[in-house]
């Protein structure tokens, strides 16, 4: 595309807002409850629209868009299955997180098991599963930006690199939380105008929009169809589970709930929540196909080969130079929020968990402690992009889909057995999170998306030792058989009464018993 003046204002329009929000909270960020929770001030709506901002990452808005255009039915799938995902938050995890943490998911099973290796196991997988989640967002941005300006990919993930380090390091929680309620609303924005132009192309005739559509692609019929990507059922099952079960585990998801007064309201921002990503994943429908149909495979391939740029194309062929740039700009603005969450929740986990709680052993003062948030996320921020540069032909939505995987297998099963559990012990959660993280990394590394037959596909070329794309089917159950062997074999019995308080406190919010 040209890049124009208009181009240009846009784009430094959505930068600039943003920025003025960063300096504005920087004023309002000097306590480590305000730097990693806002202070818990934020209204249920707001902090819906949030939640929304932090969730439809590039992985939704770039690589959904991409996936469904060139894989129609198939990559559909990844908007049902983390659609269907925060039903799980809403019924099992909300409510008693918000009742049992402070500022991260390990003060959650800190409440309960108060050793350090439970704590630094927690801190390990959050800092893991961030890891994964930002080179799918660099990944996008850089693509982003190099379809925006033409300017190389390794700088545009610098490029971002330096901006998201420069929301968390000055503006913390409350600048992230308001840089995603604005991002929110620019991308339903956007999303709503592409489908619209998309629908007006086809008359709002939904069934003419089908029927054309099976005949649109190289894929004929079958892109109406599960089965273009997923041949065999048991590598969709996979993905599906950690799709579904990932959403529950994810550190920077499960921090929002902290940012509100109450258990209360953490419950009705899940369903605002819910709903605005309800209306997003349905449009997704509308930029796959769109781009399917308008751009067409091979003009989207040839921009990215996994067809990351197919929304910002689309927003091009329907609505010229100045509705690419506008799109272009919001999804750079998603990557920024996205990833500034991402950021600040492994800075948490590092700094709070491992610094604060188990180094300090909690004698920290409040400076310390965000001083030492402001070096863990720089830290995080340069080992990220570092990653990032070498993943550039790597489909966004994939990307996220393994950090969903390691999330649901290391850290759903601890946190429901903490909740709901009361044999569950110390040895049964060091167990489980470690071998969910261990079984699911591992898998990643020998799996078709590292090594691969077809040169270019992946980091290797060779024949993958382990056949699914996702091996959530083997390590969600490797995490919860973990957890439970754990806890039968260990010598230590927990305390019944710790228990009793912990899910008294969980349900009602109230500390102690009467």
């Amino acid at each position: 595309m040209e890049f124009d003046v208009f181009s240009a204002l846009i784009f430094v329009g959505v930068i600039g807002i943003t920025l003025y929000i960063t300096y504005w909270a920087s004023k309002r960020t000097s306590t480590a409850s305000e730097f990693y929770t806002a202070g818990g001030s934020l209204t249920g709506w707001q902090n819906g629209l949030a939640i929304a901002g932090d969730y439809l990452s590039a992985a939704s808005f770039l690589g959904i868009a991409g996936a469904i255009s060139l894989n129609g039915f198939d990559g559909f799938y990844y908007s049902i299955g983390w659609l269907t995902a925060y039903l799980v938050v809403l019924f099992l995890i909300a409510e008693p997180l918000r009742n049992l943490g402070k500022y991260t998911m390990a003060d959650m099973i800190g409440s309960r098991f108060s050793a350090t290796k439970v704590r630094g196991a927690a801190a390990l997988n959050t800092i893991t599963i961030v890891i994964f989640y930002m080179i799918a967002q660099l990944v996008g941005a850089g693509a982003l930006i190099k379809l925006l300006l033409g300017i190389d990919y390794w700088i545009s993930v610098l490029i971002v690199g330096v901006m998201m380090s420069i929301y968390v390091l000055f503006g913390g929680m409350a600048a992230t939380s308001w840089v995603q309620i604005v991002k929110a609303a620019l991308l339903m924005a956007g999303t709503i105008i592409i489908s619209f132009l998309v629908l007006l192309k086809f008359n709002f005739n939904m069934l003419d929009m089908f029927a054309q559509m099976s005949t649109a692609t190289a894929h004929g019929e079958s892109y109406l169809h599960s089965g273009v990507v997923y041949k065999n059922p048991f590598d969709l099952i996979s993905v599906l589970i950690a799709l579904i079960l990932g959403t529950a585990g994810l550190p920077h998801i499960l921090m929002r709930f902290f940012t509100v007064k109450d258990a209360k309201t953490a419950r009705s921002s899940v369903i605002y929540a819910i709903w605005i990503i309800g209306i997003f994943y349905v449009m997704t429908i509308f930029l796959g196909f769109g781009a399917a149909k308008f751009v067409g495979a091979d003009a989207i391939i040839a921009e990215n080969a996994a067809g990351n740029m197919a929304a910002p194309m689309l927003a091009g062929v329907l609505g010229g130079n100045l509705l690419e740039s506008f799109v272009a700009a919001v999804a750079f603005a998603t990557i920024l929020a996205v990833v500034a969450g991402l950021v600040l929740s492994g800075a948490s986990a590092i700094a709070h968990d491992l610094y604060g709680q188990i180094i300090k052993k909690g004698k920290v003062t409040e400076k310390q402690q965000v001083n030492a948030a402001r070096w863990a996320a720089l830290g995080v921020s340069v080992f990220s992009i570092l990653l990032a540069l070498g993943s550039e032909k790597l489909n966004v939505a994939f990307l996220v889909s393994l950090a969903f995987c390691v999330a649901a297998s290391a850290n759903v099963p601890t946190i429901l057995f903490t909740i709901y559990w009361k044999r569950f012990n110390t040895t049964g959660a060091v167990a489980s999170m470690l071998t969910g993280l261990i079984v699911a990394v591992v898998l990643v590394a020998v799996s078709p998306n590292v090594i691969n037959p077809v040169e270019g596909k992946a980091f290797f070329v060779g024949n993958p030792l382990f056949p699914f794309a996702n091996p959530a089917l083997i390590s969600v159950p490797a995490g919860f058989l973990a957890a439970i062997v754990g806890t039968l074999l260990s010598s230590k019995k927990q305390d019944e009464k710790k228990f009793e308080e912990v899910h008294f406190q969980a349900q009602t919010g109230y500390r102690k018993l009467g």
